[in-house]
């Protein structure tokens, strides 16, 4: 059986740096890429919307395909959209490692968004990046730059949404067992 795709890859161009895609979030954080507009009515914290609202985006479906793909040791890159939906679960997968389970919602916030907000993680390119045999590397420096802003939108946007779902139960201060089950598995054997 083969791993998830993204649906997004069915999009006519989306923006390419490299041949990593700057697709539309719904979010609230500032970056390169134009904000989608949120839900009507408002969803709770933990909930996505539905796959044919104009409100999902890619990081909704990184956050319901990853539990999925992460059983996957290969992954058949179909489009731009799958390259972004990788890093995702990458960065997921780094997110859930940080969460201990005794941690309560404060401490995995920081934990988690410290992650999200360093500034010193690898691009494509890079020799710390995992693929770069499936990444091209950003054509200068600008693109570089403008790459490094939409990743640091997409994890810090990754962080809020994936901390609602895994503290979704706001009687207990304890972390999901059923999301921390997935903090020892690598998604195609690597990590970032």
């Amino acid at each position: 059986m083969p791993a998830y795709n993204s649906v997004f890859n069915a999009d006519p161009s989306p923006r390419l740096i490299g041949n990593f895609p700057l697709l539309p979030l719904r979010t609230k954080i500032r970056g390169p890429t134009y904000p989608l507009p949120f839900p009507d009515p408002p969803l709770a914290a933990n909930e996505s919307p539905d796959p044919d609202s104009e409100s999902y985006d890619i990081l909704d479906e990184t956050l319901a395909l990853f539990r999925a793909n992460t059983f996957f040791r290969n992954f058949e890159i179909q489009g731009p959209a799958d390259r972004l939906l990788v890093y995702g679960i990458w960065f997921i997968s780094d997110c859930l490692a940080r969460i201990k389970p005794s941690y309560g919602v404060r401490e995995a916030t920081k934990e988690v968004n410290n992650a999200a907000l360093d500034v010193n993680f690898a691009l494509p390119g890079d020799p710390g990046w995992p693929l770069n045999q499936m990444y091209e590397p950003p054509r200068d420096r600008q693109d570089a730059e403008v790459l490094r802003q939409y990743m640091s939108q997409v994890r810090q946007e990754l962080a809020q949404r994936l901390l609602a779902r895994v503290y979704d139960d706001e009687t207990e201060d304890k972390p999901s067992k059923w999301w921390l089950s997935f903090t020892k598995r690598k998604f195609m054997g690597k990590g970032l």
